[in-house]
């Protein structure tokens, strides 16, 4: 995070910061991959990082749903 915040102390454009800062591949979907995507403004990027925190939260869900069955609750 201190490389973007360097370079835009630096005069590079918010543009061309956002498209450096993107990284393909498995995002973790928790507050600081959601705060960032909506940071960069890509809205390509935060309705991917949208879906992929509410599968998250619905394997979460699902598992926590099984375990309470195991408990007998």
């Amino acid at each position: 995070m201190a490389s973007r915040k360097s370079g835009a102390s630096k005069g590079g454009s918010k543009s061309s910061l956002a498209k450096a800062a993107a990284r393909p591949g498995a995002i973790p979907p928790y507050g600081v991959a959601i705060r960032d995507a909506i940071a960069r403004g890509d809205a390509n990027e935060m309705k991917n990082v949208a879906a992929a925190a509410r599968k998250y939260l619905s394997d979460v869900q699902s598992a926590l749903d099984k375990l309470d069955k195991a408990l007998g609750k």
